[in-house]
C-alpha cells in the first residue's frame, strides 16, 4: 500500500495552492492520467484478445471441416454419377459382343444398325469396328474409310486383349478431334481366337455430363488422367487437352488438398472412376471465405471493437475521474461564478429593456395627447385644402404609436410576468398581418407564399399579441430553413368543432429524426454559432401551451417540414377568469 501511495505520489501534484505552476500540475495530472490508462487498459484488453482469437480459430476450423465435409458428399454423389454412366456405356457394347454374335455383326448392315440405335441413346458415338486377333478391322460403321486398318501395333490393342475391356484417354486422331474409345474383346466359340469390338465416342459426351452435374457446392468440376492431362474442360485449368499440374494427387476418394496456386486457397478432392483411366476432381476455391465466415468475421470484429471502445471509454473515464477529482472543488466554483456572472448578465439587459420601454412610454404618451389635440383643434377649424391630408397623417401617427406601444409593452415582459388577455380574433386575418411583416424577406428570397385558408373559420378568443409571435416565429423559422427558391403552403381549418388548426409546411431539406425529438428543448439549436439562441421554438411551445393549445411537428428529411398548431375555439374556464380580471 506504502508503495502504491508512493508511486501514486510521483504524478499527482503536491499541493492545490502550493508551489507548482499550471504547467506543472498540468503535466503531472497528464502523466499519471496516461500511465493509469495504460495499466487499465491492458488489464481490460487482455482477455478479450484472447477470447476473440480462440473463437475465430475455433470457428474457422469448424466451418473448414463443414466445407470439406459437404465437398466429400458431393464428391461421392458426382462420382457415383459418372460411374453409372461409364457402367452404362460398357454395357451397351457389352451387349453388342455376345460370344455368339461374332458372325453377326460381322455383317455391315447389322453394324450400321448397331451404331444407329446407339447414336439414339448417345448422341456421342461416332463409329463401331469389328477386328479380328491380328489386329484387322473386319467390319467399320463410321463415316470414315478405316476398314482393313490394321490395330495390331496399338497400345490399346493388346491390353483390351489382355483385360477384355479398355477405356482409353482422351486424344485427338487423325481426325484432330477429342475423343476416346471403348474397347471389349471376346473368344470365338470352340477357338482359341478373339475378335473386339471397338467403338469411337467423342469427348462432348464426357463435358455435356460433367456439366448436368455441376453444382453451386464446388467452384469446378473436371475428368483429367493419371499422367495429369485435362479429360474435360476446368474453370481453372483450360479446355481438354490441357495439362493440369494440381491433379497429381492420389487416388482415394478422401483426400483432401490445400492449394495457393495464384487463385487463393482452394480445397482439392479427387476420386478415380473404375475400369477408365481417368480421376474425377472436384475444386472449392477460397473456401474459408464464404458467407458465412465472412458474416461470422464481421461481427467478431464489430463485437471486438465494441469491447475496445468499451474498455477504452470506461478506462479513459475512471482514469480522468481519478486525476480530476482533486480540480474538482475549483471547477465547481468556477462554474458557479460563470452561472452567477451570466445570470448577473441576463439580469442586467432584462432591468435595461424595461427602463428602456419605461422612458419610451412617456414621450409615446406625449405624442398621443398632442395628435389628438391636434385632431380636436381640425375638428374647431373649418374645412381648407389639406384637411384630410392632416387627418390621414394625424391616424398614421396614432397607429405608430399605438404599435410603440404594444413593443415597449412586449419588452416589459421580459422584466415581468405577463397574463394572457384575451379578446376576439379573426384568425386569418391575423396570419395575413403577420405575413405582411414578413413578405419582403419572402419575396427577397424568391418564396412562395400558398394560403389555404376556411372561409368561415370561426372567431376565437386569444390573446393577439402572443398569437402574433406564435405564428411570426414559426414562419420566420421555415423562411430560414428554405434559404431561396421554395415555398410555403399555411392551411387553416376547423377540428372536431372545438378546435381551429393551422398546418404551417415548407420545402426545405427537413429536420432528421435525432433532431426532430429535441426541437423544442430551449437551447437546442442546429445554426452556425451566432445565427441563433434556441429559445425561439422553445417560446413558440410555451406560448402555445399557455394559450391553450397544442403544436406538433413532422417532418421527412429531402420533403420539408410541417407545424400544426391548434387551438382552442373558446378559452377554458382560468383564461375566462384573467379576461374579467
Amino acid at each position: 500500500m506504502n508503495k502504491f501511495n508512493r508511486w501514486l505520489a510521483k504524478f499527482l501534484p503536491g499541493d492545490e495552492y502550493g508551489t507548482d505552476d499550471a504547467s506543472g500540475m498540468n503535466k503531472r495530472y497528464k502523466t499519471f492520467r496516461i500511465s493509469l490508462l495504460t495499466t487499465m487498459l491492458t488489464i481490460s484488453m487482455l482477455p478479450a484478445t484472447i477470447t476473440a482469437a480462440i473463437g475465430y480459430f475455433q470457428y474457422r476450423d469448424l466451418l473448414q471441416t463443414t466445407e470439406r465435409e459437404q465437398l466429400l458428399w458431393n464428391l461421392e454423389g458426382a462420382h457415383k454419377t459418372m460411374q453409372a454412366l461409364i457402367n452404362e456405356l460398357h454395357s451397351s457394347i457389352e451387349f453388342i459382343v455376345r460370344e455368339d454374335r461374332c458372325d453377326e455383326i460381322l455383317e455391315q448392315g447389322t453394324l450400321d444398325t448397331m451404331l444407329i440405335r446407339l447414336k439414339l441413346k448417345y448422341n456421342g458415338f461416332v463409329d463401331l469396328g469389328v477386328i479380328d486377333s491380328r489386329g484387322i478391322q473386319l467390319t467399320y460403321a463410321g463415316p470414315y474409310k478405316l476398314q482393313g486398318y490394321n490395330y495390331r501395333v496399338q497400345e490399346w490393342f493388346d491390353q483390351v486383349v489382355s483385360r477384355g475391356f479398355y477405356i482409353s484417354n482422351v486424344f485427338l486422331g487423325y481426325r484432330n478431334i477429342p475423343h476416346f474409345v471403348i474397347a471389349i474383346s471376346k473368344k470365338r466359340p470352340d477357338t482359341e481366337e478373339f475378335w473386339v469390338l471397338r467403338a469411337t465416342i467423342n469427348a462432348d459426351t464426357l463435358q455435356n455430363f460433367i456439366s448436368t452435374i455441376n453444382t453451386k457446392a464446388s467452384d469446378d468440376i473436371f475428368l483429367v488422367s493419371r499422367t495429369g492431362k485435362l479429360q474435360t474442360s476446368s474453370r481453372f485449368f483450360g479446355n481438354s487437352m490441357e495439362y493440369c499440374p494440381v491433379c497429381e494427387t492420389s487416388s482415394h476418394i478422401h483426400d483432401i488438398v490445400k492449394l495457393e496456386r495464384g487463385m487463393g486457397d482452394v480445397l482439392q478432392v479427387s476420386a478415380a472412376l473404375e475400369n477408365t483411366p481417368w480421376m474425377l476432381v472436384l475444386i472449392k476455391q477460397k473456401y474459408v471465405h464464404q458467407a458465412a465466415w465472412s458474416s461470422f468475421r464481421k461481427r467478431l470484429l464489430l463485437i471486438f471493437l465494441c469491447c475496445s471502445v468499451a474498455c477504452l471509454v470506461i478506462s479513459y473515464s475512471l482514469s480522468t475521474m481519478l486525476t480530476n477529482r482533486i480540480r474538482e472543488t475549483d471547477e465547481k466554483r468556477q462554474s458557479l461564478l460563470t452561472e452567477a456572472e451570466h445570470s448577473n448578465k441576463l439580469a442586467s439587459i432584462g432591468r435595461l429593456a424595461a427602463g428602456v420601454a419605461h422612458e419610451i412610454n412617456n414621450p409615446l404618451a406625449i405624442i398621443d395627447q398632442k395628435s389628438g389635440l391636434m385632431q380636436d383643434l381640425l375638428g374647431l377649424t373649418e374645412d381648407f385644402k389639406y384637411k384630410d391630408k392632416f387627418y390621414t397623417s394625424i391616424a398614421g401617427i396614432q397607429n405608430g404609436v399605438s404599435r410603440c406601444k404594444a413593443i415597449t409593452h412586449r419588452l416589459l415582459g421580459f422584466a415581468r410576468r405577463m397574463d394572457v388577455i384575451l379578446e376576439e380574433i379573426k384568425l386569418n386575418e391575423l396570419i395575413q398581418e403577420v405575413l405582411n411583416f414578413l413578405e419582403k424577406e419572402a419575396m427577397y428570397n424568391r418564396i412562395r407564399l400558398e394560403l389555404h385558408f376556411q372561409e368561415d373559420l370561426p372567431t376565437i378568443y386569444c390573446d393577439k399579441g402572443q398569437l402574433q409571435q406564435i405564428f411570426l416565429n414559426i414562419i420566420n423559422n421555415a423562411i430560414d430553413a428554405i434559404g431561396k427558391d421554395g415555398l410555403i403552403s399555411i392551411t387553416s381549418g376547423v377540428l372536431q368543432a372545438k378546435d381551429v388548426v393551422v398546418k404551417i409546411q415548407d420545402s426545405g431539406p427537413g429536420i432528421p429524426p435525432n433532431i426532430l425529438k429535441h426541437i423544442f428543448d430551449p437551447f437546442f439549436t442546429t445554426k452556425a454559432p451566432g445565427k441563433g439562441t434556441g429559445l425561439g421554438l422553445s417560446i413558440t411551445y410555451g406560448l402555445v401551451k399557455k394559450l391553450g393549445g397544442d403544436i406538433t411537428v413532422s417532418s421527412e428529411v429531402g420533403k420539408g417540414a410541417t407545424f400544426e398548431i391548434r387551438l382552442p375555439i373558446k378559452p377554458d374556464k382560468s383564461a375566462e377568469r384573467d379576461k374579467n380580471e
